[in-house]
C-alpha cells in the first residue's frame, strides 16, 4: 500500500511524461502548462489512486482518471480566479493576470475538455465513471454559483453554507475516491461509504480553513490572518456570529462589514469569540471529522488497507491551529 507522498510522487512523474497539451497554438496551451507546473498538492488525483488501491491493484485506467480529475480541478481554479478577480494563485500570478482574460477563459475551457479526454481512456466501467463525473462537475458549478450568490445576501443559513462548501469543494474529493473504488472493484456499498468519507473530510477541511484563516498561526500558515474578514466572505464563523449575536453585537458586526481599516480584523475576531462562533466552528470541524472516520471504519476491507487514507485524513484535519 502506498502512502500519500508516494502516490503524489508517482502521479507527478506520469503527469510530466504525458503530452497532455500540444505546443501549438502556444497562446492556448502555454497557460495550461504554466498552471499545472505551479506546485499543487495533488490531493484529488492522489485520492483517486488511493481509493483504487483500497480495493485492488492500481491499473492504468486509474492514472488516466486521476489525471482527468486534476485537470478538471485546475479548470475550476482558472475560472474561479477570473470570477473573483484574483491576482495570485499559489503565490504566483493567476492565469488571466499573466496571460489575459481571453487566454484564461479558453485555457480553462480546453483544460475541462482534456479532463474528459483523459477519463475516456478508461477501459473499465466507463459509463459508470462518466455518470458520476458528470454529476460531480455540475455540482461543482452549482457550488460556485451559490458562493457568488451568497456575496450579496445577508440571510445565509448554516445549512445553506454547508451545502455550498460540500458542492464547491467536497464532492470532487468524494468523486475521486469513488471513481478509484469503482476501478478497484469495490462493491456498491463500499464505494458509497468511501464517497461519504471523502465528502465529510472535505466539509471538515473547509470549516477548519475558515477557522484557521481567522485564528490560525500566520507564520505556520504562510499568510496573514483575517483574509476572509477583510473580503467580507460568508464563512461559517460570520454566519454563526450573526446567528448568536445579541442586538448590540449584531449592529457591531454589520458596521464592521462596511469598514476597511486595520482595526476591522481584530474587532471582528473579538466578536467571533464573544458570540461563541469560534467554538461552534471547532465543534463543527470535529463533527464532520468524526463522521468521516466513521464512514471509513464501516468500509468492509482489512483495517491495514485503510491506513494510508486514515493517515491522510488525520493530516489534513489536524493542521496547526
Amino acid at each position: 500500500m502506498y502512502d500519500f507522498k508516494e502516490v503524489v510522487k508517482q502521479f507527478e512523474q506520469r503527469l510530466q511524461q504525458q503530452s497532455t497539451f500540444p505546443q501549438s497554438p502556444d497562446n492556448l496551451y502555454e497557460p495550461c502548462r504554466y498552471l499545472l507546473a505551479l506546485g499543487a498538492k495533488r490531493v484529488r488525483p492522489a485520492l483517486c489512486v488511493m481509493g483504487n488501491e483500497l480495493f485492488g491493484e492500481i491499473g492504468e485506467d486509474t492514472w488516466h482518471v486521476a489525471t482527468g480529475i486534476e485537470l478538471f480541478h485546475n479548470f475550476t481554479l482558472i475560472h474561479d480566479d477570473i470570477m473573483d478577480k484574483a491576482p495570485l494563485r499559489r503565490g504566483n500570478a493567476t492565469v488571466h493576470a499573466k496571460y489575459g482574460l481571453t487566454a484564461g477563459i479558453l485555457c480553462g475551457d480546453v483544460m475541462c475538455i482534456q479532463a474528459y479526454v483523459q477519463i475516456a481512456k478508461a477501459k473499465k466501467s466507463l459509463p459508470e465513471l462518466l455518470q458520476l463525473f458528470n454529476t460531480t462537475a455540475i455540482e461543482v458549478c452549482e457550488g460556485q454559483q451559490l458562493d457568488m450568490d451568497f456575496e450579496s445576501r445577508s440571510d445565509v443559513s448554516i445549512d445553506e453554507y454547508i451545502n455550498m462548501i460540500a458542492l464547491k469543494t467536497s464532492v470532487l474529493l468524494a468523486c475521486g475516491l469513488k471513481m478509484g473504488a469503482i476501478l478497484g472493484g469495490a462493491s456498491g456499498a463500499n464505494a458509497d461509504k468511501l464517497y461519504e468519507f471523502g465528502k465529510n473530510v472535505g466539509i471538515a477541511f473547509q470549516l477548519q480553513d475558515d477557522y484557521l484563516d481567522a485564528f490560525g498561526d500566520s507564520e505556520k500558515l504562510g499568510k496573514q490572518n483575517g483574509g476572509d474578514i477583510k473580503a467580507n466572505k460568508k464563512t461559517y464563523l460570520l454566519i454563526k456570529a450573526l446567528q448568536h449575536a445579541n442586538q448590540l453585537q449584531h449592529t457591531a458586526i454589520n458596521a464592521l462589514i462596511d469598514r476597511d481599516d486595520e482595526a476591522k480584523i481584530p474587532a471582528m475576531l473579538s466578536l467571533y469569540s464573544n458570540t461563541g462562533a469560534d467554538e461552534a466552528c471547532r465543534e463543527a470541524v470535529n463533527y464532520y471529522s468524526d463522521l468521516a472516520f466513521a464512514n471509513l471504519a464501516e468500509i468492509d476491507v482489512p483495517e491495514e488497507r485503510k491506513k494510508p487514507l486514515f493517515e491522510l485524513a488525520s493530516y489534513l484535519l489536524q493542521r496547526d491551529k
